[in-house]
């Protein structure tokens, strides 16, 4: 058959917990199953312990299905290699086995299938791929037909949350511990919770975004699929990252985080100011009490100093997890799009942009290009995990993105208490927050009365009918009913006058 995949690497792996107990999910599952492959045995409702060919057969159709609706030239990286496939593998938890190679040569053989072959220049080639395929026209029209549709596909019990990967950055099996069952239940938890919830945006027709400029544009979407949290640690190590990755909203720009809304209600985001060197300052015996990447523009006249504040930025959080400073300014470049200035800045630029955030702040002197990033991230995971036990432990949800939290408006006093109570339980002392709103720079304080105003301002935003659609069937699904009352409750009990938050 002719490869018809053009672009084989706008792909993505396959997902091996796709899974619906949809009966009309049963029926294109067993045509496939009794016409082409007539050895598979139909299997009763659920998946197996060990998971028979028609599951495998289900699990790969399913996500054939997903990809297909969400873009039909996107195609699905699989290894035909039988050793690739480990179905005792705890981030495998319907036991998809090497049983799935001869289902996919066979629905390729037949034409359900497009496929390229997978490429392999040398060890370790960027080049390197595995085999890609996608839906042929067959069986799109088989999915055409069919009487389900992409809200009736979900995720299998059972799948893991608690990830642990190597220093290549691939997942590795461990034996459970006491902490590894009690992160799983606590994250177990707070995804049935935002599952539960409605996270939406109102101005949004179809629950697609686009994020990114150029060649690096992407789409995120919004379902209930994309809502599940993970919580990744690395290098083989419980004491090495552990942050929490997973929900839609961490891969969207601040401006667009602000339009989010939850249970039908508009959102305000918190975030800790200067994180990582706020932590390496309470590892010095010190409170970092003002804005750490600002600089004033006598001291670097060759920039804007807007432009200044987001090079020293950028550059202290790279100098912060590089180990090579030779390296970390390479990065640095990279990290800006081809024409931007940081893309071209030269090596003794960024040394004087270094000596001006180690003039202002000290206490970084010996900790910059250390390897510090990975193990400061360990310890804002631990903030992050207590701020989502607080909240899920209330029935409240919380979205994190690393440093930054997302809630109900009416929660903010509590946010910012529970976020100053898990930083100080884990570095020591309560670190400062900022209230983020759209308009507003980074870091700028944020009153009372301002507060009050955005929120007056965001209660009703019009709703447009795609998101009604999917509220109505949020609350089908759920049996949740999220009529609001708009009424106005009284103000906060903070000082419309008091400081910016410093504590």
């Amino acid at each position: 058959m002719t490869d018809k995949i053009e672009d084989p690497w706008h792909s993505r792996p396959l997902d091996v917990h796709r899974w619906s107990d949809h009966k009309e999910v049963g029926v294109v599952v067993d045509a496939i199953a009794d016409k082409y492959l007539p050895d598979a045995k139909k299997s009763s409702r659920g998946p197996k312990q060990k998971t028979k060919t028609r599951d495998q057969l289900k699990v790969l159709i399913l996500d054939l299905y997903v990809a297909w609706k969400e873009d039909p030239d996107l195609s699905i990286g699989v290894s035909l290699s039988s050793n690739a496939w480990q179905a005792g593998s705890r981030y495998n938890a319907l036991h998809i086995s090497k049983k799935i190679v001869p289902i996919i040569k066979t629905l390729h053989d037949v034409g359900l299938l497009d496929l390229a072959k997978h490429s392999h220049k040398e060890p370790g080639n960027k080049y390197n791929r595995t085999t890609r395929i996608r839906a042929a026209e067959p069986l799109r029209k088989m999915f055409r037909k069919a009487k389900f549709d992409r809200d009736d596909i979900g995720r299998a019990e059972g799948e893991e949350v608690i990830i642990l990967k190597n220093d290549k950055n691939k997942q590795i099996e461990y034996e459970d511990t006491a902490d590894t069952k009690r992160m799983r239940d606590e994250l177990t938890a707070y995804n049935k919770l935002i599952f539960n919830s409605f996270i939406d945006i109102p101005d949004l027709q179809d629950p697609v975004i686009e994020v990114g400029d150029g060649d690096e544009k992407s789409m995120v979407r919004i379902h209930s699929d994309t809502t599940k949290t993970r919580r990744i640690f690395s290098r083989s190590r419980w004491d090495m990252n552990g942050r929490f990755h997973g929900g839609w909203w961490q891969q969207l720009s601040s401006d667009t985080r602000a339009r989010i809304t939850i249970d039908d209600e508009p959102t305000v985001e918190v975030d800790f100011i200067g994180l990582h060197i706020a932590m390496l300052y309470a590892e010095a015996g010190k409170k970092l009490d003002f804005d750490p990447y600002h600089v004033p523009h006598e001291k670097m006249p060759a920039y804007p100093e807007k432009l200044t504040r987001k090079l020293i930025k950028r550059l202290a959080l790279i100098a912060i997890n590089a180990k090579d400073k030779t390296k970390a300014y390479q990065a640095f470049r990279e990290g800006f799009p081809t024409g931007n200035i940081g893309s071209r800045i030269k090596n003794s630029k960024l040394d004087e942009l270094l000596e001006l955030l180690l003039e202002k702040n000290p206490c970084l002197k010996g900790k910059l290009f250390t390897d510090q990033g990975i193990r400061l991230m360990h310890l804002d995971s631990q903030i992050t995990s207590r701020i989502h036990n607080h909240f899920t432990t209330k029935g409240i949800p919380v979205l994190s993105v690393h440093d930054s939290y997302i809630i109900d408006c009416w929660k903010v006093a509590e946010l910012r208490q529970a976020m100053a109570d898990a930083s100080e339980a884990v570095v020591g002392r309560p670190l400062a927050t900022s209230i983020k709103l759209p308009g507003k720079e980074e870091y700028s304080f944020v009153s009372d009365k301002e507060l009050q105003t955005y929120i007056e301002n965001n209660l009703n935003p019009p709703r447009c009918d795609g998101y009604v659609a999917r509220l109505e069937a949020f609350e089908a699904r759920t049996g949740r009913n999220l009529g609001r009352d708009y009424s106005i409750p009284p103000p906060g009990e903070a000082d419309e006058d008091a400081d910016p938050d410093w504590e």
